[in-house]
């Protein structure tokens, strides 16, 4: 991720967005985010929570259970906000958004803002009615059908730290799976070059 604080390239994002009117009304100090094709926008992971409003770009926001299953949620492309059901909830451990190509968000940080825009009426309004259509998706979700390697591969990507698995035994657990059938597994895209072992019982996604 990189973070942009050019005043110019900014405002000029501001101007440009379907909620102009309400952003430049608000007494917040928004800064631009830019992402790579591929790079998680949104994670557990995420040490600081931000509220980001999709300029240019898509991104893919997906469910991932701890058995490597996983549910598409929804896509969003210009003007699609993340980060609006944190200033209500706790983050969910399970909800990744990931760049579906290079991404530009407007944020800013939930925590510093939170009580400001609760206060707001307009801020609000957008909020419910981007929950609402987002509730909505949800209610239809089905899971996507994944080989046991996917599952694999979706379970390091996003439940290992730093998409490191230790123990095989463990993880086999979460994966319902025989830990030899994970050996296999793990062998077999190792010598493919998708992870490489670090130690016994230890591999990291290339």
């Amino acid at each position: 991720m990189e973070r942009i604080y050019d005043k110019k390239k900014i405002a000029d994002c501001i101007a440009g967005s379907k909620y102009h009117d309400v952003l430049e009304a608000s007494d917040i100090d928004f800064y631009l985010t830019r992402y790579e094709k591929g790079e998680l926008v949104s994670s557990p992971f995420e040490k600081e929570l931000l509220f980001r409003i999709v300029e240019q770009g898509s991104i893919h926001i997906c469910l991932i259970r701890d058995d490597g299953t996983r549910y598409s949620l929804s896509n969003g492309a210009t003007d699609y906000f993340l980060g609006d059901m944190e200033i209500f909830y706790p983050r969910s451990n399970n909800i990744y958004a990931e760049a579906a190509e290079n991404l530009l968000c407007i944020s800013f940080s939930i925590e510093k803002y939170k009580e400001k825009l609760l206060s707001d009426p307009r801020f609000l309004a957008l909020i419910c009615k981007s929950l609402s259509a987002k509730i909505g998706t949800m209610t239809t979700m089905d899971a996507e059908p994944a080989s046991l390697t996917e599952r694999v591969i979706s379970y390091m990507k996003y439940k290992c730290g730093d998409g490191t698995l230790k123990g095989v035994e463990k993880a086999a657990f979460h994966l319902h799976c025989s830990p030899r059938q994970l050996q296999r597994i793990l062998n077999r895209i190792e010598a493919e070059g998708l992870v490489r072992k670090l130690g016994k019982g230890t591999y990291k996604l290339v």
